[in-house]
């Protein structure tokens, strides 16, 4: 048993489960914000209502987030210890932030909430909900400034004898431009998971005739045009973020359209079967010069291909195998990108019953296609996150640490260890998960009948 194989294998699985939680979180926090102070300006009880209603369904995903969020830094110290030591004096530093500061602003002004309805005045129980999403937020700008080290160093030296990276400039690394694009991405794309849950629960709730309608088609109209901002956005900074990774990470964009040559113009792959052995597509669809278009804002740029890209990363850094899984990288952006288009469709025809004044109730084909689009941006959010992970092989920090030299060695931590808590770890995330999805139905089916069925 490979240890190095399986602490990946580890990571990969107990990071993806745990990041279901995350974009909800995000999104949910400051939606339930935006309801409350629309409440405190109005005075209307269907917004405390929602409020009441969707928070149920934060805190049960909040709960989920801290418990499977736990575990993910001991992996450091067990599973990679060698990582740990290189990347200690800076990756320490926004974790802790992270901990001191964020996470316990977050987890202090959640209780107050949760406790503080008629204890403290509508304002002031408003603004605790706004410092709790505040605190969501800030706690995933401190994660991803962590991470974006990862993918694009800076604000570093180097130790004398290259065993690791010491912090030279701090705000460097709080400002790495890759963080820039990277947490607005993140944020919007919990606005679109939050916007689609409540869409999605809200259509359940109408197939079942339950819940109070007026809140139901408050939160349709709001989570709507919440989504819309949110899609519109992260495809906007996920354009953007785009062209910042081709000039930065060009092995993880070659291998993410499958571009096995550089071309002049470079066409858009719309769907390709990536054959690694032969470096060749099949059944390859494309559409003529999109390719230079998003990654140069031209339509006649030249965009490097593996072959390039592989020749440069030799010539910087020595013999080796630089280009990540084609295969894997390609299809995770292409589900990422498809599901945001599908998600951006639904919302647009969900749009147009708004303004038309129809309700969910009224087209129950539809409504049965939102309870499944909750799916959507989950699909989206994981298959971005193995895009960035994957694409950035073989490094664990880019251009610095190859991820084989960041494991721990075998002779301390050995590969039936890792196995034993992979799947120990691994069946209770996927339990808690299980309760945690079931326990939002059971509130669902809390929820009073319809007035017209409850007589």
């Amino acid at each position: 048993m490979n240890p190095y194989f399986l602490a990946r294998w580890q990571f990969a699985i107990l990071t993806i489960i745990h990041f279901f939680f995350v974009p909800l979180t995000l999104g949910i926090s400051v939606f339930l914000a935006i309801l409350e102070t629309a409440y405190v300006r109005t005075g209307k009880k269907v917004y405390r209502d929602a409020v009441k209603f969707w928070g149920k369904v934060f805190l049960i995903n909040f709960a989920l987030g801290v418990v499977s969020g736990i575990v993910q830094e001991f992996q450091f110290g067990l599973n990679w210890s060698e990582y740990a030591r290189f990347m200690g004096d800076i990756f320490g530093a926004p974790l802790a932030v992270e901990a001191l500061l964020a996470f316990y602003l977050e987890s202090t002004f959640i209780g107050v909430w949760v406790f503080g309805w008629d204890k403290v005045s509508p304002k002031i129980h408003a603004t605790v909900l706004w410092l709790t999403a505040i605190g969501s937020n800030l706690s995933a700008i401190w994660i991803l400034i962590a991470n974006s080290f990862m993918q694009h160093p800076t604000g570093y030296t180097m130790k004398a004898d290259g065993s690791g990276v010491l912090m030279a400039n701090f705000g460097q690394v709080a400002t790495n431009p890759n963080v820039l694009y990277q947490f607005p991405h993140v944020f919007f794309a919990g606005m679109s998971t939050a916007a689609f849950v409540v869409l999605g629960l809200s259509a359940y709730l109408y197939l079942k005739k339950r819940g109070d309608k007026a809140m139901l088609d408050m939160s349709v109209r709001w989570a709507t045009i919440y989504g819309l901002i949110g899609v519109i956005m992260v495809i906007t900074v996920g354009h953007f973020q785009g062209q910042f990774l081709v000039k930065e990470q060009p092995s993880k964009m070659a291998a993410a359209e499958a571009l096995w040559h550089s071309e002049q113009p470079a066409d858009f792959s719309l769907f390709a079967i990536p054959n690694e052995s032969t470096q060749s597509n099949a059944l390859d669809i494309k559409i003529p010069r999109f390719l230079s278009f998003l990654s140069y804002n031209d339509f006649t740029s030249k965009v490097e291909g593996i072959d390039e890209v592989q020749a440069k990363m030799e010539a910087k850094y020595g013999p080796g195998d630089y280009i990540p899984p084609v295969g894997i990288t390609y299809w995770a952006f292409r589900l990422m990108v498809y599901a945001g288009l599908l998600m951006l469709a639904l919302l647009l025809y969900q749009w147009y019953l708004n303004s038309k004044g129809i309700s969910l109730a009224e087209r129950p084909g539809f409504a049965k296609a939102m309870v499944w689009s909750i799916l959507l941006p989950y699909l989206a959010v994981s298959t971005g996150w193995i895009m960035a992970e994957v694409g950035r092989q073989p490094w664990v920090v880019y251009g610095l640490l190859k991820t084989a030299k960041g494991v721990s060695p075998a002779s301390v931590v050995s590969g039936g260890e890792v196995l034993f808590s992979l799947l120990g770890l691994g069946v209770v995330y996927i339990v808690l998960t299980y309760y945690g999805v079931k326990l939002v139905i059971k509130h669902l089916h809390e929820a009073p009948p319809h007035a017209a069925e409850a007589d």
